[in-house]
């Protein structure tokens, strides 16, 4: 019988197909992608390549991304149940009753959006690049910052003189972790750093030596002269940091620090997904357009 990882390198040369993985996927996924990081970082890789399948191993707007950027490959999402918790399907009503009530502000979407929300907006971030973003912007407008309200907040911190409306909502994951559960990390490990992703709390994220997205904290770690660090962000991340920095010593901040979406795809779910060419993502050309124009103005922002 065909071994599932030969079955699928198999389909996938038949496809020309490609598989992203997202950093928070389970490790077994991440090692067969043939990309694997940050979400909107993979989609433009994806978009790059002369593939003809993409096949994205994440959640939902994950591969609606991917999709908005390669509207002429087909978009694969082998979990098609994998959404984000840091919204709801009321987010695209919600923002549509608050662009009514603030006609003159500007709209920030973080990339972990559904696409039609980031049609709605005037630019997309990362949480790598939010800060820029915002300053980007001018400083005499109302800006609105959705749908994750710590990283807007961080986001915030950067801008100080921008007026910066942050959302009510946020990553539950990275939202549950407390003041304590870093206290308590530091005490049983003392000479570590404390390395923490932006979608954390304020109060939270004080305690924190660096402040950064996933691929951020990645690299932080491998360049650093230090040896042991706490890590406060999506325990997925782990296979990638002890790659990046070997011998290092890696501590996750909390055991709560797991997606139960990003945990949803496996190896049986990419294989089925590459023979069925199914669940496809298809973003409609009427939200596609929009959506991309808020990615593209975020582009021009990062190549400055």
């Amino acid at each position: 019988m065909e071994d599932i990882v030969d079955e699928i390198l198999r389909l996938k040369k038949e496809r020309n197909a490609i598989i992203l993985a997202h950093v928070y996927q389970p490790e077994e996924v991440q090692e067969i992608a043939d990309f694997r990081g940050d979400s909107f970082a993979l989609s433009r890789k994806a978009a790059a390549t002369d593939a003809d399948v993409i096949v994205f191993c994440g959640v939902r707007f994950m591969a609606e991304t991917a999709n908005i950027l390669s509207p002429d490959k087909i978009t694969l999402l082998p979990a098609v149940d994998a959404g984000c918790q840091m919204f709801t399907d009321a987010l695209e009503g919600e923002v549509r009753r608050a662009k009514a009530e603030h006609p003159d502000a500007l709209f920030v979407a973080y990339v972990n959006t559904p696409a039609s929300v980031k049609a709605m907006a005037d630019i997309c971030c990362t949480s790598s690049n939010a800060a820029a973003v915002v300053a980007s912007l001018p400083k005499d407008k109302e800006i609105v910052f959705l749908p994750d309200g710590n990283l807007g907040s961080w986001a915030q911190e950067q801008c100080p003189d921008y007026h910066v409306h942050c959302w009510h909502g946020g990553c539950p994951i990275h939202g549950s972790l407390t003041v304590e559960d870093i206290e308590k990390a530091k005490q049983a490990h003392p000479d570590a750093k404390v390395l923490m992703h932006p979608e954390c709390r304020k109060e939270v994220r004080e305690l924190a030596d660096y402040v950064g997205s996933t691929s951020g904290i990645v690299n932080y770690a491998a360049e650093s002269p230090d040896q042991e660090f706490i890590i406060a962000t999506e325990q997925g991340v782990m296979p990638d940091l002890e790659d990046a920095a070997p011998g290092k010593k890696f501590y996750l901040a909390s055991r709560r620090m797991l997606c139960v979406n990003m945990k949803k795809t496996n190896l049986e779910k990419v294989r089925d997904a590459l023979k069925t060419m199914e669940p496809r993502v298809v973003v409609p050309a009427e939200i596609r357009e929009k959506a991309v124009d808020a990615l593209r103005k975020m582009i021009a922002i990062q190549g400055k």
